[in-house]
Formats: structure tokens, C-alpha cells, sequence
């Protein structure tokens, strides 16, 4: 009976200590970390898509989005869609933001709120790792559309270590150019 009892024990053990999960490509379990640059100056401007995991509705068709500082932050999302027959149409949706703290913003707009945080920049700004706390997606954006592939790898690694599944980090799809 007690040999039994231990058994359950760790079976129960074993399934409490599973951490919960957002969509398949982040464990929620594992914390998401904020990286300690902030330089909203150097943050500012234009960032080109160059990873992601699985897009939400919400942000299908994302290639690029600018980060614009200020008495009202906010950022600018460049969608891109094609139909069957190639014909592609491109757009912008700006979204406000609110500061939630060093590198943290709530956005808002027309589906439910959303919140960015940045995860890891490099020294001189070109490439950076956004995620979300609730494992809705993680970018990897980067100043330009080519190169800087030991950035991009060190972006990557920093998402997995922060609970992103390196699997369900792909490319942008192909036919995204800007």
C-alpha cells in the first residue's frame, strides 16, 4: 500500500509539475524576460520581420512594423496579403501604446489588448527578440530584410531560452518581401 501511495504520489507529482502552456510553440511555465537596454531613441524606427511563430489572425501577413516613441508611443504594423493569383495588396494599422515599464507595452486597438515586451536587443540595435507574456507569438526583427545571421541566431537561441519551441520559429513566408 505505501509503495503504491509513493507511485501515485509522483505520477500526481509529475502531471502538477507540467507547466501550462500557450499555443504549441511557448511554455507559459518558463518566465519571459525583458532585456535590461533601454534606449527608446535607439529602439525607435523601422524593423523588418525576419522570424516568427505561427501568426495570429491578428497578425497575418505581418513583414514589418516601426516602433515610434513619444507622448504617445506606438507602433505601426505592415501587413502584406495575396490572393490565389499573386496579386498583393499591402497596408498599414497603427496601434497605440502604453508603457508598462522598461522595454513593456500594452497596445490597443481593435481586438483585445496586446502586450510586447522585449526580450533581447543587440549592442548596436540592429536585431532584436519580442514576445508576449502569454505565449501569443515571438518575433525576430531585425533593421534589414538580409544578413546579420549570428544575430538572428542569438535572437532565436533568446527566445528558446525563454520558453519558445525553436520548431515553431520559422521564416516569414516566402513571397513577404518588402
Amino acid at each position: 500500500m505505501k509503495l503504491r501511495f509513493s507511485r501515485l504520489s509522483l505520477l500526481l507529482l509529475a502531471a502538477c509539475a507540467t507547466a501550462p502552456s500557450g499555443p504549441d510553440y511557448r511554455d507559459t511555465g518558463q518566465p519571459l524576460s525583458v532585456t535590461t537596454r533601454s534606449d527608446h531613441a535607439r529602439l525607435s524606427g523601422d524593423w523588418v520581420l525576419r522570424a516568427t511563430t505561427p501568426p495570429t489572425p491578428d497578425m497575418a501577413g505581418l513583414i514589418s512594423l516601426a516602433y515610434r516613441p513619444g507622448e504617445t508611443d506606438a507602433f505601426t504594423f505592415t501587413r502584406r496579403a495575396c490572393d490565389a493569383g499573386g496579386a498583393c495588396e499591402t497596408w498599414r494599422v497603427t496601434r497605440p501604446a502604453t508603457v508598462l515599464g522598461p522595454n513593456r507595452w500594452r497596445l490597443s486597438g481593435p481586438s483585445e489588448a496586446l502586450e510586447l515586451w522585449v526580450v533581447w536587443v543587440d549592442e548596436g540595435y540592429r536585431t532584436a527578440a519580442i514576445g508576449t507574456p502569454d505565449g501569443s507569438f515571438g518575433w525576430v526583427l531585425d533593421r534589414a530584410a538580409t544578413g546579420g545571421g549570428d544575430r538572428i541566431t542569438a535572437a532565436r537561441e533568446i527566445l528558446e531560452f525563454n520558453g519558445y519551441d525553436e520548431g515553431a520559429l520559422g521564416p516569414r513566408q516566402e513571397g513577404d518581401d518588402i
